[in-house]
């Protein structure tokens, strides 16, 4: 196998497992800050291992990059809490649809912190979203848990496109590997003093899907989706990843029995070619 088709291999593979994350929010019978905190530290523990098996320093380069980390793993720590619990509000369709707003979002906000406006296009890419999303919606009440988990989904979208944003602009010199193990550290030590159920109350059967969402749908996945980078371009990965709606819905369809209607299936088509052309219309301009 040549090495560009590994890592598109790698790449989507990635995609597949960042798809699979959503059905935890599911199978683990715990609440998503509960979910989230376990995640988080078995993730990290795996990640400090993974980087001293490839020989990669831990320790970062200053002062200021530990702040940046802490104020990153925050708002990380966020987004995987609304994250799930958009997923057990809403259903897994639904709620990675909701979440896959985060495209657009960001470019909606990085010109922000320029001073410039979003551009024409990426208005009408709001639009379409913003109609894609009103299609999901049941009923215009936050008493609904679908609207309710939406709203949710939404906002986890805003903290991972935020997260996006200054993770490029102030901690892009380091690898995915060494940035998630901060983040993950940092969220799990952030949130542990809301847990609700201690490690000792915790079923077996919901330790080992601790372990595997931690090990197999976190650490793995971005370590894969790191070392796709070394031969793809960002926007190449940015493209394959608008398939993680699709892959989270197939999976929810065969593990969840999750069928989506019409309404949905049109308001999810929308908000991902949205991000799909999102995507497409960044890779032209950095030609």
């Amino acid at each position: 196998m040549s090495s560009h088709k590994q890592s598109l291999f790698f790449l989507h593979t990635a995609v597949l497992l960042f798809g699979g994350t959503a059905l935890f929010a599911k199978l683990i019978h715990l609440p998503a800050l509960d979910i989230t905190v376990y995640r988080t530290a078995i993730a990290a523990f795996a990640l400090v291992i993974m980087l001293g098996a490839m020989r990669q320093p831990v320790a970062l380069r200053s002062s200021k990059d530990y702040l940046i980390a802490l104020a990153l793993g925050a708002i990380v720590g966020v987004h995987w809490v609304t994250y799930f619990a958009g997923m057990q509000l809403a259903g897994i369709t639904i709620g990675i649809i909701a979440f896959f707003s985060y495209p657009i979002l960001t470019v909606m906000i990085e010109p922000l912190f320029h001073r410039a406006l979003p551009k024409l296009k990426d208005m009408i890419s709001a639009i379409a979203v913003s109609v894609g999303i009103y299609l999901l919606i049941p009923e215009a009440t936050l008493g609904n848990d679908v609207t309710l988990g939406i709203a949710t989904g939404v906002f986890s979208a805003l903290c991972f496109a935020l997260r996006n944003i200054l993770q490029r602009q102030y901690f892009n010199h380091y690898g995915g590997p060494q940035t998630m193990f901060y983040q993950t550290l940092v969220a799990s030590l952030m949130l542990c003093a809301f847990v609700e159920l201690p490690p000792m109350a915790v079923t077996q059967r919901d330790i080992a899907l601790l372990f595997l969402v931690a090990i197999v749908f976190t650490a793995t996945p971005h370590a894969l989706f790191a070392a796709s980078l070394r031969q793809l371009s960002a926007t190449t990965a940015g493209l394959i990843s608008c398939l993680q709606p699709l892959y989270a819905t197939i999976l929810a369809f065969i593990l969840l029995q999750e069928r989506p209607d019409i309404a949905t299936l049109i308001g999810g088509m929308l908000v991902v070619s949205a991000a799909f052309f999102e995507t497409w219309s960044v890779s032209r301009q950095s030609r």
